[in-house]
């Protein structure tokens, strides 16, 4: 089993920034394979869950973002502390919702945004933005 802790979020001013963290621990190690798909997803009141960003753990490049974050957003992962990051830059008001990681184990390349193939969930960090 993998717990996935969070930290960060809070209230911010149109055009800021935050960062998001997640942290990996528990079974993380007893899989037989070594690498990871982690993922950001966010639900605004209302409103679908959607994916907003992806990385595999075994390579820092092979990252995936949504239309709507592109160039604003930044993914990345610190192996040796097993935590994922989001790094929001100019902000919106738009960008308020509920940011939850996720993860499950991979043995390929690719990692999808499909938020029915993750098996591991944070339980959210609020991110308000609001002038």
């Amino acid at each position: 089993q993998v717990q996935l802790v969070q930290a960060g979020g809070g209230a911010v001013q149109p055009g800021g920034s935050l960062t998001l963290s997640c942290t990996a621990s528990g079974s993380v190690k007893d899989y037989a394979w070594d690498n990871f798909c982690m993922a950001w997803f966010r639900q605004a009141p209302g409103k679908d869950r959607e994916p907003v960003a992806t990385i595999h753990t075994g390579d820092g490049d092979n990252t995936w973002y949504s239309d709507s974050v592109q160039g604003r957003f930044s993914v990345s992962h610190d192996r040796p502390k097993n935590t994922l990051y989001l790094r929001m830059n100019n902000l919106e008001p738009e960008d308020t919702a509920l940011y939850v990681c996720a993860t499950r184990p991979t043995m390929g390349d690719y990692c999808t945004y499909s938020a029915l193939l993750y098996n591991f969930w944070g339980p959210g960090s609020q991110v308000t933005v609001s002038a």
